[in-house]
């Protein structure tokens, strides 16, 4: 399998995270976190479950991975996660010390590697990262979900006009 094929499936992986999520109403975002070709964990964000902003799938997936390997540094470890990361996620996998990072959409509100790059320029832990990985799977999968939140907020409102 090459490369990419694994980027692929991991991300594939991340998406089904991100499924879960929806289930819960709440954004879908999924990470999964690989070491050696092996999934250590997997998240998604649970922001309004844990009514806690900062429970976004990325730290709650570093939060878990770092738990099970008893160690706070994750320094082979390959994040996948179906949305760019935000600045505060950004920071902890920084902290973490992770190798590299792969990212489906973009975000373009938030965004916390395309927009500041020199971010990971400027600290003493750089990581790699590879950007727009199934973009429009993961893209549409965010379009979906806040379209049909739309749609139900609009009809809530049509309803209590009444």
């Amino acid at each position: 399998m090459s490369a990419l094929d694994q980027d692929i499936y991991y991300m594939q992986q991340a998406l089904q995270a991100a499924q879960l999520a929806e289930m819960q109403d709440e954004v879908p975002v999924g990470a999964v976190l690989v070491i050696n070709q092996q999934i250590i964990g997997s998240a998604y964000n649970q922001t309004l479950t844990q009514c806690d902003p900062t429970a976004h799938a990325e730290i709650l997936l570093l939060q878990q991975a770092t738990k099970q390997l008893k160690n706070h540094r994750l320094l082979e470890a390959t994040v996948y996660v179906t949305l760019e990361p935000c600045l505060m996620c950004v920071g902890a996998m920084i902290q973490a010390r992770i190798k590299r990072l792969v990212f489906g959409a973009y975000d373009v509100r938030f965004a916390g590697i395309t927009r500041y790059e020199s971010l990971l320029k400027g600290h003493n832990h750089r990581f790699d990262f590879t950007d727009g990985l199934l973009a429009e799977s993961c893209a549409e999968k965010l379009q979906q979900f806040f379209k049909r939140k739309r749609l139900k907020s609009t009809k809530l409102r049509l309803n209590e006009a009444k």
